[in-house]
């Protein structure tokens, strides 16, 4: 208990020594020894858990996504709602949306590593994707059995709510233009909110 304890321990300490690397200097000039150094441990201790850089950072990825996805998390349990499901999963979707556009590292990567992200949009699902997939699909069977989302099959709606919120996550900069009130982030947001709550409304 107390092994698995220190190297949780370790693990997350490296993961906070590449995010602080790659904030520096981006993912292509960080290195193994650059994180082992800020991090504390030896290059041997990284090398038992990540090959390389990019494994790391894909792990430091998905840590950080993920929490962005469950501090958004429609609360749909046992213990009552705050209202209609699709209320607190479109208000979700939207904040989330916000969050990782703004997020630092998600910043950081799209200016000077964006091809770290091309084989999460064009060749497999990456592991913070499926953890959005398994929210967005929880959400959207209570959605159902509450009568406020379309029924449909879930798992093609949690796909398609994907598709949706992945373009104004990722591409929202190619298009915002913020001296134009007509085309500020905040006006992509509500139009967001616009296709979310017609998409999924009954």
């Amino acid at each position: 208990m107390t092994s698995n304890r220190h190297n949780k321990r370790d693990e997350q300490a490296v993961l906070d020594a590449a995010r602080d690397c790659v904030l520096a200097v981006g993912v292509r000039r960080t290195t193994l020894t650059d994180i082992a150094r800020r991090a504390g441990v030896s290059r041997m201790t990284l090398y038992r858990r990540w090959p390389d850089v990019r494994t790391i950072v894909a792990d430091l990825m998905t840590r950080e996504w993920t929490a962005v996805a469950t501090a958004v998390r429609p609360h749909t349990g046992d213990g009552g709602s705050a209202g209609p499901v699709r209320e607190m999963l479109v208000d979700g979707l939207v904040s989330g949306v916000a969050e990782l556009r703004a997020h630092p590292l998600m910043r950081k990567i799209l200016d000077v590593d964006p091809e770290l992200l091309l084989p999460y949009l064009l060749d497999r699902l990456g592991a913070s994707q499926s953890a959005f997939l398994e929210i967005f699909e929880e959400a959207l069977a209570a959605g159902h059995a509450d009568g406020s989302i379309r029924r449909d099959d879930p798992a093609r709606q949690a796909r398609a709510l994907l598709l949706v919120v992945q373009s104004f996550a990722l591409s929202g900069r190619t298009v915002a233009v913020p001296d134009d009130p007509a085309l500020t982030y905040e006006a992509f947001d509500a139009e967001l909110r616009t296709i979310l709550e017609r998409t999924l409304a009954p």
